[in-house]
């Protein structure tokens, strides 16, 4: 069996990370910052500090990490190390231009790479049914199938490297819409007289209705914005999307809904909360 390395275990990476365990694999991680126990040693992960030993003990690394800045920052650290025939799956969600260059810099060293962004939040991290969007060779994703299946409902082959990277784009940028739709219908409705309440229960038996609009209901009607997807990641993947050349009217708008939500203060709560700032 191979031993499969973690690097990022924030809200989405821990229950990833924790459905491998619990299928039976072995499984290290990176413990970037020195001192902070992860829960997971105590159902049997394998916390190693130095990177270089973590890498010699992994035969495959998952990353899961916030943003371009961090994930090159942590490639440029593995690439000083002996990872012939190593394979790294990177399911973060990064720019497509980043995905081919990290491609091609593992290429050269001898190892493999996938782009292999999700698409789902905390609580289809937690079940085990997220999408994985997969970029890179055929016969590497084909190896890695069985480690999707463990952690998603659905692992789509996209093609080239960069592939994966490109339609989390695309389908975050629809969420972001869709979100950001449904808030201005709720504010529509509330300012002529029609309750949340009330609202949501129509759009969700309409064809309109959807899941995104079931799971976010009870948030609206709260007033409550816990995060299952942070808005400030939202942004920055409109922006990801901008600079890979999709630019369009609603673009901007969708840009300009979550920059000021996020510069009201709401950055570091769920998507939903742009609701708020167009308020």
């Amino acid at each position: 069996m191979k031993t499969i390395g973690w690097i990022g275990l924030g809200n989405m990476g821990n229950p990833m990370a924790e459905n491998l365990l619990k299928a039976g694999y072995k499984l290290n991680i990176y413990q970037r910052i020195p001192n902070k126990v992860s829960p997971l040693v105590a159902k049997g992960a394998v916390a190693i500090q130095e990177l270089t030993a973590f890498i010699k003990a992994s035969d495959i690394v998952f990353l899961t990490l916030p943003n371009d800045a961090i994930v090159e920052d942590t490639f440029n650290q593995i690439l000083t190390q002996e990872i012939t025939g190593k394979t790294f799956v990177n399911s973060s969600t990064i720019s497509p231009v980043l995905a081919k260059k990290l491609y091609q810099q593992i290429q050269e060293k001898k190892a493999h790479y996938l782009d292999a962004p999700i698409s789902g939040s905390v609580k289809p991290a937690v079940d085990g049914t997220l999408l994985f969007l997969v970029g890179g060779d055929k016969t590497i994703y084909e190896r890695t199938i069985p480690y999707f299946e463990v952690m998603g409902k659905s692992h789509y082959y996209l093609g080239e490297s960069g592939s994966g990277s490109k339609a989390k784009l695309a389908i975050n940028y629809y969420m972001s819409v869709v979100v950001q739709g449904l808030a201005e219908t709720v504010l529509l409705a509330e300012q002529n007289g029609i309750n949340r309440e009330m609202m949501t229960a129509i759009v969700n038996d309409s064809a309109c209705g959807s899941g995104m609009s079931k799971i976010k209901t009870s948030a609206i009607l709260s007033d409550d914005y816990p995060a299952a997807f942070p808005l400030k990641f939202m942004l920055k993947d409109i922006r990801l999307a901008q600079e890979a050349g999709w630019d369009t009217a609603l673009t901007q708008a969708a840009e300009q809904a979550y920059a000021k939500a996020s510069e009201q203060g709401l950055a570091e709560q769920d998507l939903m909360a742009v609701i708020k700032a167009i308020q």
